[in-house]
């Protein structure tokens, strides 16, 4: 009877410490699995960065080619203010300019927006694996020997 008495505690304190260890493996498990999906993630990202690149110097040389085409009709309505046909050739310019601003605008905000996710999934990244290194034993670091000086016992007359 008193064996069972200190075996009993002994039981559970085992069963409870395997249980924690399953538990540990499943974390360390999940956190895997969350570093893997976030890595694929960012390489999507980065793949688009070129192309929201050239999107961007695209957008801007539009908006800076229709703000020359814009200031060329102002100034030939500018010679012939009261000519209908140049007025709205001005007014459609203008327009086209504020549109291709706009957008210049919009494709620059796209990819300032993608560089911001990516910095912020690498800090996941990295808090991911910072976390990961709990559950993972680090090595310890062995003493490396030094050699030892060779006397010199040789004799010299």
């Amino acid at each position: 009877m008193k064996k069972v008495i200190y075996l009993l505690p002994m039981g559970l304190f085992f069963l409870c410490t395997t249980a924690r260890a399953q538990r540990a493996n499943i974390d360390s498990l999940e956190l895997v699995a969350q570093i893997s999906q976030d890595q694929l993630k960012l390489g999507k990202l980065q793949n688009m960065v070129d192309e929201r690149t050239s999107n961007k110097k695209a957008a801007a040389v539009d908006a800076q080619k229709s703000a020359s085409d814009n200031v060329t009709a102002a100034e030939r309505l500018n010679a012939d203010p009261n000519n209908k046909k140049l007025a709205s050739d001005a007014s459609s310019k203008a327009g086209d300019a504020k549109s291709d601003a706009g957008k210049s605008r919009k494709e620059s905000r796209r990819l300032d927006d993608l560089n911001k996710d990516i910095a912020d999934l690498k800090g996941k990244i990295a808090i991911a694996q910072a976390k990961l290194t709990v559950y993972t034993p680090t090595q310890p670091l062995l003493p490396i020997p030094l050699p030892m000086p060779q006397v010199d016992t040789t004799k010299h007359q």
